[in-house]
């Protein structure tokens, strides 16, 4: 079956949705009285621009749909991540009311308890040891699974990969503004005498998370900037984005399970989330991924007869 219309529609689709959160930014910049740290975008626009080209190459001179996939899906990752991040500095500046007692009221109702796994990490340290580095992989894994789909022949499902990890980064960033929160640890006021034996990954994204919700910082950046969403975890979601879209190669499958499993272990202490933080994160890549498997069964229609259309066992398994 011939794909590349589908391809080249979805393509279109997720530049289409990196150009306007791009020009929602630049809108936000002018409105909000925000500066833009140019500089900071230069290294991730002049490797978009690249790999785009690259993927032209394969496309047009040296027909090679796996490298152009590479090379076009890539650039895409580059591209969001660098405009994502500011909308994300941007959420955060709406300053609207904290509810962190609504989080953790959540996790009390579910029985859960923060501190509970704060201490019994720090009476394991070698757990914690191991689980910080497989917290800090998550960006090597995204880029890694562009690379393993592609050189696979899954196209379709690259695509699908891509349209969920922005739709749940979307939906993460605007829920983000509209229940914002500053994390179990400063909420809990845990202090170093509580926790000897470890520090969370995002502690230096606090003062930026302050300081965008009293207005004492204005500055967007791409290379540098710090996450500081609490509300759902984007973290939880991207493992599962992940997990689900490696799922169909046999010599990933568990291996990825298992990664992000242990991501999801170090989600509430390293990310500073509450247990509820976790499971919304987890729901909405669920919600993100059945969209845009529906999305690209949508493109795939033209090519098929509906009802043969081999697109939802992209989601059992291939």
């Amino acid at each position: 079956m011939d794909q590349s219309r589908a391809l080249q529609q979805l393509d279109h689709l997720i530049w289409t949705l990196i150009a306007a959160t791009a020009a929602i930014v630049l809108a936000a910049a002018d409105i909000g009285g925000f500066s833009i740290d140019w500089p900071t975008f230069a290294a991730p626009v002049l490797a978009a621009l690249m790999l785009t080209a690259l993927a032209w190459f394969y496309r047009r001179w040296r027909p090679d749909a796996r490298l152009a996939s590479a090379a076009q899906n890539t650039a895409q990752m580059v591209a969001f991540a660098a405009v994502a991040a500011p909308l994300s500095y941007v959420a955060a500046a709406a300053n609207l009311p904290l509810q962190d007692h609504l989080f953790d009221a959540a996790d009390r109702a579910l029985g859960l308890d923060w501190r509970a796994l704060l201490n019994g990490m720090n009476a394991a340290p070698h757990i914690y040891a191991v689980l910080r580095p497989i917290y800090l992989s998550l960006t090597l894994q995204m880029t890694t699974a562009v690379l393993c789909l592609a050189f696979t022949g899954r196209l379709l499902r690259l695509r699908i990969y891509m349209l969920s990890f922005i739709l749940a980064a979307l939906t993460t960033i605007v829920i983000s503004a509209l229940l914002p929160a500053a994390g179990a640890w400063p909420y809990y006021g845990v202090t170093i005498a509580e926790s000897p034996h470890l520090t969370p990954a995002v502690s230096e994204s606090w003062p930026v998370f302050y300081g965008l919700r009293d207005g004492s910082l204005r500055t967007l950046m791409a290379v540098g900037s710090q996450g500081i969403i609490s509300f759902p975890s984007l973290h939880a979601g991207l493992a599962v984005i992940l997990t689900i879209a490696l799922w169909p190669i046999p010599i990933l499958r568990w291996v990825m399970l298992g990664l992000n499993l242990a991501i999801l272990a170090a989600t509430p202490i390293d990310g500073s989330h509450y247990f509820s933080d976790v499971l919304a994160g987890i729901g909405i890549a669920a919600l993100c991924f059945l969209a845009a498997n529906a999305i690209a069964a949508r493109a795939e229609r033209p090519n098929l007869d509906p009802a043969a259309s081999t697109v939802p066992s992209l989601v059992a398994g291939e």
